[in-house]
């Protein structure tokens, strides 16, 4: 295949990016480094280190159920017919591209976990459908594009640091109050942003498309997620067999998860958060797909795509740990603060998180760490919190976009190697931080 100057670029990218686990030993290290030259002694770098390690042991368990049954729940009937029935409607190369983006990007904005799981499957089905009328698509590329689509979710429904200061009795309720939805994810700029953006990626994605693609049919691993299940016969079936396949159990399960979200919200008004998004999620697998053994099947293959979180989370914990209990996120703040002025606040904003948000797997861990600085930061140079913590998530997904760790879930989700697309990734990456430092430097918010 004649290559152009994107594929080369992928190419290369993909040549010299190691694997998540090593990517993170990297920083480690450097970061242990840097610790030690800003005159921590051996010792207090080593405890931080200490402290960090397994201090997310509770949310990678979180974060490894919303990835599991995000992937249970996109592999229901509902939404597998869904994404069949869409993906026969595009009849140009252009469309597809434009619909797929839509799609997933409205999963994403509605909960990122479906969005994150439910694009590689939305990448694989409007290829297969396109190649099948001879539309012109390249699926490592669309794949990248979908991917990039995912990151509406900052300002979505599941946005991690706004919902976290709407909170009443959040830990920086004191600093800065709480502080509304309508005032962050629903702000003018916020609205903005994500309109812009999902225009520029539809419009990079039909641009950029290579002309000479590989269709998904270069990629048998890959095609195999569309073959229908076989239907199991009846007569062959025992009678425990019967049992988990009767829908009477899930719906007396849906029954209770139904009434813990009852007592969550109603009697204790609280509010959304990560466990009670995740009984959402457990209720509306076993209710679409109906009986245990589907559930069960689907949970089998899914689980396959969470498996870089139930290690690396921690090795980020550790880095983390370097970052919170030394005094290198400190020094970083001061820097900032320095430096900025209204009009370069946002834009520094957005490369600090981008830089915290490789050693941080996790938006609501980033602002956990990086929250305070933030909102003091931001009342020191005049401007709002809520700009700083709208610029801080075009950082964080910038993160996201530019570390191979979710690349590896996508992959694994797909069946591909990461690298084979992540240096388009890259592109998108670059894409998505310059609408957001403009828009957050000049829009309302």
């Amino acid at each position: 295949m004649n290559k152009n100057w994107l594929d080369r670029f992928a190419q290369v990218m993909g040549r010299f990016v190691p694997d998540a686990i090593t990517a993170c030993v990297m920083l480690l290290v450097l970061l242990f480094a840097i610790a030690l030259a800003l005159g921590n002694s051996l010792s207090k770098t080593m405890e931080a280190y200490y402290q960090g390690l397994w201090m997310l042991l509770p949310f990678t368990m979180q974060m490894t159920l919303i990835i599991t049954l995000s992937a249970v729940l996109a592999s229901t009937p509902f939404f597998r017919k869904a994404v069949v029935t869409l993906s026969r409607i595009p009849k140009t190369t252009n469309q597809v591209v434009a619909a797929g983006v839509l799609m997933t990007a409205i999963a994403s904005y509605l909960y990122w976990g479906l969005g994150l799981t439910l694009g590689p499957i939305i990448a694989v089905y409007f290829a297969r459908e396109a190649e099948r009328k001879g539309i012109r698509i390249d699926f490592l590329f669309f794949l990248a594009v979908i991917w990039a689509a995912n990151a509406v979710w900052q300002f979505g429904f599941s946005a991690s640091a706004p919902l976290l200061v709407a909170t009443p009795g959040h830990f920086l309720e004191k600093t800065i109050g709480v502080l509304p939805l309508s005032t962050t994810i629903w702000s003018a700029a916020a609205i903005i942003h994500e309109i812009v953006f999902t225009a520029a990626l539809i419009g990079a994605g039909c641009w950029l498309m290579p002309r000479e693609g590989r269709p998904i049919s270069h990629f048998p691993g890959t095609s195999k997620l569309t073959e229908e299940a076989e239907t199991e016969k009846e007569e062959s079936l025992t009678e425990s067999q019967r049992m988990e396949r009767n829908s009477i159990f899930p719906v007396a399960l849906c029954v209770m998860l139904a009434g813990w979200l009852y007592f969550h919200f109603i009697a204790q008004r609280k509010s959304l958060d990560i466990n009670s998004l995740n009984t959402i999620l457990l209720l509306l697998t076993f209710l679409l797909h109906r009986n245990a053994h589907r559930f069960t099947q689907a949970l089998q293959k899914a689980v396959l795509s969470a498996w870089p979180v139930i290690v690396i989370y921690h090795l980020y914990a550790g880095v983390a740990g370097l970052i919170q209990y030394t005094n290198v996120g400190e020094k970083l703040a001061g820097v900032v603060v320095s430096i900025s002025t209204p009009l370069t606040f946002p834009l520094l904003t957005a490369i600090i998180g981008s830089v915290f948000a490789i050693f941080i797997p996790s938006s609501g861990g980033q602002w956990a760490i990086q929250g305070f600085v933030t909102s003091k930061a931001a009342m020191e140079v005049g401007v709002s919190v809520q700009r700083g913590i709208l610029a801080m998530s075009v950082g964080d997904h910038m993160g996201n976009l530019t570390s191979p760790f979710w690349y590896v879930i996508i992959a694994g989700i797909a069946h591909v190697d990461f690298r084979s697309f992540f240096g388009y990734g890259l592109l998108f990456a670059a894409i998505w931080f310059v609408i957001g430092a403009v828009v957050f430097t000049f829009a309302p918010c």
